[in-house]
């Protein structure tokens, strides 16, 4: 079994004993931890918090026992159900409530589940307060003296389900959005939503896009996820085959939260996650000008159409939270990260695979080409996504110190170390940080072919 806490909230395999895997009383505890810091910085006498959650078997265990903590804890619960992450998000911000929790493990296999936390603006929560938050549950002294509400004073409860088509109809109003331009290429798609919620609200998308034809794969929203949910290439060969099987135009694939994107191309070839955001940031640019952000781990092609529109790219640290914290000290008017997450302001700060979708769709029907035929007209990078497993004897901190070491002296090498260690060569880069939702190192290496981003990879392991 396993359990990592991180700012951002609480993540792991389903059972187990308390503080080895993510059993009900970790569920409860860390509820209530955030339940005090809400109640610590709300200016209402009656918090309340939106939640919601993806498909998954687990989920509505976790989601009962979180309403229920947070009721006892005296805070209003509105509940959207069966929602997207960035559903949640938005929902914050319309029911102008002092937080949210996400009960969602993203791309994680089914046996995992999470509590994401976010603040009043629909936004992840701060480092400072997610440390806040970790700190609260460790301190016995402090917890066991938190006071709960007599049975007159607790939250209420209220159900929202629905909440996407409030989510569909603020994207539709989007200027850049062009419905009508959607609507006249008489589009065909296949949708892959790994049965989760991306299932109910990506079909319903699309219609009121004006998509003429939708088939769907793996849309029931059942949580039995029929591959490894995480969109990424290798998992994806049953959408890759249906795309050339129904003659589609292209193929979207979400994540079992629906922040994340990946696209097939008519041609069952893969758009590439990382040229999601590319590709969407190129439309926004041409309709909008203005600054970019992406992470560290994100392909050079961002930079490259970013300087190309005459704009300036700024990189953070990995994780959204850092993204966003980034697109706002240089007002950025759309960021992201390349795995799939697109980040558009102009709607909310949060990774958010429905305006990814409708974003993409608008530059696909104007741009007059095919889906592979957008793609090559983008810088061309090849990177590679690789994971070192850690065992309780690794010592990450180490391994990228010596990592960093190796190369410090080294003519013509960038070093950042912002987050983990990342080598910038002019033929390319590698970047090798430990992750913040499972026990691995991710080792990404991107260059102009994937042999000699292959040979980045074997120099960042030979180093460490």
């Amino acid at each position: 079994m396993t359990l990592i806490r991180s700012i951002s909230g609480i993540r792991g395999t389903v059972g187990g004993t308390a503080g080895k895997g993510l059993s009900p009383v970790d569920i409860l505890r860390f509820t209530a931890a955030y339940a005090w810091w809400i109640k610590q910085n709300s200016i209402t006498k009656h918090p309340k918090v939106v939640i919601g959650r993806d498909a998954r078997i687990s989920g509505n265990m976790v989601s009962k026992l979180v309403t229920g903590t947070l009721m006892g804890s005296g805070i209003d619960v509105i509940d959207t159900g069966l929602a997207a992450t960035p559903t949640v998000e938005m929902a914050v911000m319309n029911e102008n409530a002092d937080g949210g929790i996400i009960v969602t493990a993203s791309h994680n296999p089914g046996e995992w589940n999470a509590l994401k936390l976010l603040n009043n603006k629909g936004e992840f929560i701060s480092d400072n307060d997610g440390h806040i938050i970790l700190e609260m549950v460790d301190n016995e002294n402090i917890f066991s003296k938190i006071s709960y509400p007599d049975s007159h004073h607790l939250g209420s409860y209220a159900d929202t389900n629905g909440y996407h088509k409030f989510h569909i109809q603020k994207i539709l109003s989007l200027p850049c959005v062009d419905v009508p331009a959607i609507r006249q290429a008489g589009f065909t798609v296949v949708v892959d939503a790994v049965n989760s919620v991306g299932g109910i609200v990506i079909p319903e998308l699309l219609e009121a896009l004006g998509v003429k034809t939708i088939h769907r794969l793996f849309c029931e929203p059942d949580g039995r996820f029929p591959h490894n949910p995480e969109p990424l290439p290798e998992h994806l060969t049953d959408i890759s085959e249906m795309v050339i099987r129904y003659k589609a135009d292209l193929g979207f694939v979400v994540d079992p939260d629906v922040d994340r994107l990946a696209i097939v191309c008519e041609d069952g070839s893969m758009f590439g996650e990382e040229y999601t955001l590319v590709s969407v940031a190129d439309y926004v640019l041409r309709q909008t000008p203005g600054n970019t952000v992406s992470n560290l781990s994100s392909t050079r092609a961002l930079r490259d159409i970013t300087l190309a529109n005459g704009n300036e790219y700024f990189a953070s640290a990995v994780g959204e939270v850092n993204v966003v914290e980034q697109m706002k000290k240089c007002n950025a008017v759309i960021g992201g990260e390349g795995n799939g997450g697109v980040i558009f302001p102009a709607l909310h700060y949060g990774r958010d695979a429905l305006v990814g979708i409708a974003l993409f769709l608008s530059n696909l029907a104007k741009s007059n080409l095919s889906c592979s035929q957008l793609k090559s007209t983008y810088p061309e990078y090849h990177i590679i996504k690789k994971k070192l497993p850690l065992t309780n004897e690794d010592s990450p901190d180490e391994m990228l110190d010596k990592l960093k070491n190796k190369f410090k002296n080294t003519p013509g090498v960038i070093i950042n170390d912002t987050d983990g260690v990342k080598l910038d060569f002019s033929e390319g880069w590698v970047h090798m940080r430990k992750s913040n939702t499972e026990p691995i190192l991710r080792i990404y290496a991107e260059s102009r072919s994937i042999g000699q981003a292959e040979k980045l990879v074997e120099m960042a392991l030979d180093g460490i």
